[in-house]
């Protein structure tokens, strides 16, 4: 009988109140989009690398990535974050063992005579000493313990992939960043350029009117379209200035530590083949996804927690000590105390309580399997989008090189017949204007394709 006993607790012991936690499948997905599929700069099942940025091939952006991440506040926030919840772990996992705490207790005191026994009186007043050990244990009978362990780890789980998140998250808006402040340093550069061909071609239209062979409406046209133009200058230069003061935010810098890299287009490489996973592990690479699947797990686990709460609960306490009424007696022969005692508790009636936090728990494992399942969604929508901004980028850088290309060229056969006295320098310039525009055009294009390069690698998993 006494080995069944133990065989039974045993068995009650290794069991865990509540449902067991079981991985998502992946969905059943075998594309990101019915139209956008892999081009001939995408590589499907292609490895994708951690240090993603580098492909770039710009030291100076690879520096700034790894500054970021080693000063920026939001990434240490998210790594103490962890560390919480690793020590929380830690500090649920002591329950398994007995807790045990020492005790001392001086007295002084006096017993009424009335309350004495008639055979002994000591005399009054007199000191106490108490000395003890006590020794209390929670067995897991029903796995609650257990349960509330599962729950911390797959928290610290969450926060872990949380931390990736932003460490992911950071990377992609720094590289987007320097895209950024080299696009708006091109754009600067050839709106410079336009302004400075325009105003040669209002130097000579207003000579043409003082000889009288333009009206005045065409010296104000082109006033108006150099003002135009100068009014573009304030605005880039305004967003190239906050551009540099978010770059040097996201290093964790303050807006007076100026950094010391700049960007430009042509020190920025795009990568000739770009990765892309394949939809089943989608979600194993995606640090939100994960992270929401840990926090249904931990969820999960707290409906084990419930169950265990209206069970029984088992606990044990021993006490081991000595008492004198001097100090140097306290260990002597005589004055040893113990005390072993075990308790179960059953709650009987608590108005529906327990059974309404089990119900919540419930109610809440189903709100974070559909936040699960949003988030899915919204990573594949993620992808999707990236694909399809990267296959309009590719039609539209290619019909910017063309236009450029074009405008070169009319510009050089215009050249030839300036030089040979076949084309007035006013026409000149206008083919000059002309090129500059299809440059500015082509600015913009090469820094729209490198961005969606970076947002593709952000929604893939880095």
């Amino acid at each position: 009988m006494k080995r069944g006993l133990l065989a039974l607790v045993a068995l009650l012991s290794a069991c865990s109140a509540g449902p067991d936690f079981h991985r998502p499948e992946p969905p059943p997905v075998h594309a990101y989009s019915t139209q956008a599929s892999p081009g001939q700069n995408l590589v499907l099942g292609a490895a994708i690398p951690a240090r993603w940025w580098e492909v770039f091939h710009s030291p100076e952006l690879n520096q700034l990535v790894r500054q970021a991440l080693a000063a920026n506040p939001n990434i240490a926030a998210a790594r103490a974050a962890l560390i919480v919840a690793q020590e929380n772990v830690a500090a649920q996992r002591s329950g398994f063992w007995p807790q045990a705490s020492a005790g001392f207790t001086p007295t002084r005191q006096e017993i009424g005579g009335n309350l004495s026994s008639p055979l002994y009186s000591p005399a009054n007043p007199f000191s106490l000493h108490t000395a003890q050990v006590s020794v209390s244990y929670t067995p897991d009978v029903f796995g609650g313990a257990r349960r509330q362990v599962e729950s911390a780890e797959a928290q610290a789980e969450f926060q872990g992939y949380e931390l990736e998140a932003a460490r992911q998250s950071l990377a992609a808006n720094v590289v987007v960043a320097a895209v950024q402040e080299a696009s708006l340093r091109g754009q600067i550069a050839a709106t410079e350029a336009l302004i400075a061909l325009q105003e040669k071609t209002l130097e000579i239209a207003r000579r043409q009117l003082a000889l009288g062979a333009i009206s005045d409406a065409g010296v104000a046209a082109q006033e108006a379209v150099l003002a135009q133009d100068h009014a573009l200058l304030p605005s880039l230069r305004k967003q190239l200035a906050q551009n540099r003061d978010l770059l040097t935010a996201l290093a964790g810098a303050f807006p007076d530590q100026e950094l010391a890299a700049t960007f430009d287009l042509a020190h920025l490489a795009f990568p000739q083949e770009l990765p892309l996973s394949l939809p089943s592990t989608l979600v194993e690479r995606r640090p939100d996804v994960r992270a929401a699947e840990a926090l249904a797990h931990a969820t999960c686990a707290q409906i084990g927690v419930a169950d265990a709460n209206r069970l029984p609960q088992f606990s044990i306490d021993a006490n081991l000590g000595s008492v004198a009424t001097h100090l140097a007696d306290l260990f002597k022969s005589g004055g040893g105390l113990w005390s072993l005692a075990g308790n179960v508790t059953q709650p009987l009636f608590d108005a529906g309580a327990l059974g309404h936090r089990k119900s919540a728990a419930v109610a809440a494992l189903d709100q974070v399997q559909a936040q699960y399942r949003a988030t899915v969604v919204a990573a594949f929508q993620n992808v999707a989008d990236c694909l399809h901004a990267l296959q309009q980028d590719e039609e539209t850088l290619r019909a910017t090189s063309a236009a450029s290309q074009a405008s070169r060229r009319s510009l050089e056969l215009a050249r030839r017949q300036h030089e040979l006295g076949d084309l007035s320098t006013l026409a000149l310039l206008g083919y000059e204007q002309n090129e500059q525009l299809a440059t500015l055009a082509l600015v913009q294009a090469h820094a729209s394709r490198l961005a969606d390069t970076a947002a593709l690698y952000q929604a893939l998993g880095g």
